[in-house]
């Protein structure tokens, strides 16, 4: 919740920066990456609060056993996109580190025994060019996060399937 106000600041000194005739051009690019780790940490703890949006026009109609049926049949989908995206993530990841080969779990048993060489460590292709794997490191636990919080909610569905009170 605080990851906004790091945002906010940034482009706040970005505006300072500016009057002050001396622009920063890191500020663009830290806030874009303050705004990724805001919403892909943010979204698991949404799930959990239980903040996301549904069609309320039909769902708070419906009994608690069709909102866990409901409910468990969209996080079956919900693990289906995570489970791409986090394949795709950590593909990434590993690109980003170094490694051009297109087995990315090779890479990763390669850099536990130390048999894995790696290239160059990926930078972004603005001025600032910070190194990008610190953020797809980011993209990828929050996504884990997203996961381990979907199975939290399936198990929820089930009890509340089966009768017992949560």
């Amino acid at each position: 919740m605080y990851g906004i106000f790091v945002m906010m600041a940034i482009l706040l000194w970005s505006i300072v920066s500016k009057f002050g005739e001396q622009p920063s051009l890191w500020t663009l690019e830290a806030a874009q990456f303050a705004m990724i780790s805001y919403f892909v940490l943010g979204g698991p703890y949404a799930l959990q609060m239980g903040s996301h949006v549904r069609m309320d026009l039909f769902y708070d109609n419906w009994s608690v056993k069709r909102k866990a049926m409901t409910d468990m049949i969209t996080v079956f989908c919900l693990f289906g996109y995570l489970a791409v995206l986090l394949w795709g993530g950590l593909g990434s990841t590993a690109y980003s580190l170094g490694y051009f080969g297109s087995d990315f779990i090779g890479f990763l048993s390669g850099l536990v025994t130390g048999s894995e060489e790696t290239g160059t460590l990926e930078r972004s292709r603005t001025i600032w060019r910070p190194y990008m794997w610190p953020i797809k490191l980011m993209l990828c636990v929050g996504i884990f996060i997203m996961l381990l919080q979907a199975l939290s909610e399936l198990f929820k569905d089930i009890l509340r399937l089966r009768g017992e009170h949560i």
